[in-house]
């Protein structure tokens, strides 16, 4: 039964059998709605001629998505002491996970970032009050002082992104820049003396879980999309090549993120900021690839007034940028010999030419892709130092 107040002391980083619990797979649940808001948005900017302007605001919005989520994955990993205090904090941080999916079509179409303000607002405030409150029961003054640390750079960061709000509009991707940076910053300031207690197995989980999250609002957003050009258009075998071509992706994508153990990577605070932070760009491509699939739906049902051409790369870039960033942040560490390691390079930039290939070019990206997992498997199976790092 839960207790109604608890001490938030540090959990120990050695603790055996640490898994994810109902609440974080319900706080991640819940952040579907604005990844699923931002997916939306880009799709209908892209759609409409404004690729350059889409991409830009969906990343600035996903970055505030994604940074929400580290936030409070990270703090959830070293402190989470499941009482009444800390579930009812979280729920709150929840509701204002929802207030900011509600402002994300407001901040793409009129460039209006007040609501998506309000709901970083109610979650950076409930976050702090959890620094504060693991501050209170600290054991130590270096721990105490790296969670006030935390407690203030939070609310400073989330003063400063008032200004995204009164600048001019040119102005905001550089003020969004420089406030991103310095969210960056604040773990590193904070934990400068003293690192926090997240456990490696529970953030390799953690991440993992989100990855299937964004992985399968792709595969919604596509399914959704095939389904109305069905209905609408009667285009069915204009739409089987991209949802066959969509499904080898998506698959392809799970399949070569999991297939190394990730929290070998995290020996230390140093390789986890790296890794962490690195994932921006993993979730942020892996929820792209959903749009591009649906951005590519409409431009084969005349509902996009884009060329084919650019309705093939909405799908093959993001998907060559997923490639590319999982072999960077740990799948290279597990490769053994230069076949091994050209095989998601090499990759990407053979799905980035498929973007030339017309109406097959989504069908010939999910092939190759198909084909990158059955190269590594190979390649893995040939290879007895890389069997025992894991089973393809």
């Amino acid at each position: 039964m839960t207790q109604p107040f608890l001490p938030l002391t540090a959990r120990s980083r050695e603790e055996a059998h640490r898994t994810a619990t109902p609440l974080e797979l319900f706080f991640d649940l819940c952040f579907v709605v604005a990844v699923a808001q931002a997916g939306a948005s880009l799709v209908h900017a892209v759609a409409e001629g404004h690729a350059g302007e889409g991409v830009v605001n969906y990343a600035m919005v996903f970055f505030a998505i994604w940074w929400a989520w580290m936030n409070f994955t990270w703090f959830a990993s070293a402190y989470d002491n499941d009482d009444v205090t800390y579930r009812v904090v979280t729920l709150v941080q929840i509701a204002g996970v929802l207030i900011l999916a509600a402002g994300v079509s407001r901040a793409f179409e009129d460039h209006d970032f007040l609501v998506v303000y309000l709901g970083y607002l109610v979650m950076r405030v409930a976050l702090a009050s959890q620094w504060l409150r693991a501050a209170h029961h600290a054991s130590s003054a270096q721990e105490r002082t790296m969670c006030r640390r935390y407690a203030g750079g939070v609310l400073t960061v989330q003063i400063g992104w008032l200004a995204l709000l009164f600048v001019p509009e040119g102005a905001r991707p550089w003020v969004f820049l420089a406030m991103a940076l310095a969210e960056l910053a604040v773990p590193v300031y904070a934990e400068k003396d003293a690192p926090s207690t997240w456990h490696p197995h529970h953030i390799a989980e953690r991440y993992g879980l989100f990855t299937i999250i964004v992985l399968g609002e792709s595969v919604a957003a596509a399914t959704v999309a095939v389904k109305s050009g069905v209905l609408e258009n009667d285009a069915l075998n204009e739409l089987l090549p991209i949802a066959a071509g969509g499904l080898l992706i998506v698959f392809a994508a799970w399949w070569i993120y999991f297939v190394v153990p990730a929290h070998d990577r995290l020996t230390d605070s140093r390789q986890g900021f790296l890794w962490g932070y690195g994932h921006y760009v993993i979730f942020a491509s892996a929820a792209a690839i959903g749009a591009g699939l649906e951005i590519a739906v409409e431009q084969a049902v005349g509902k996009a007034h884009i060329s084919t051409l650019a309705a093939a790369a909405s799908v093959t870039i993001p998907t060559a940028v997923f490639l590319l960033s999982v072999w960077l942040l740990h799948a290279r560490h597990f490769k053994v010999g230069l076949a091994q390691q050209a095989v998601l390079p090499g990759s990407a930039l053979v799905i980035l030419l498929c973007s030339f290939a017309g109406r097959w070019a989504v069908l010939a990206a999910g092939l190759v892709a198909a084909a990158t997992v059955a190269v590594g498997v190979t390649l893995t199976a040939r290879t007895p130092a890389t069997r025992t790092a894991r089973p393809s």
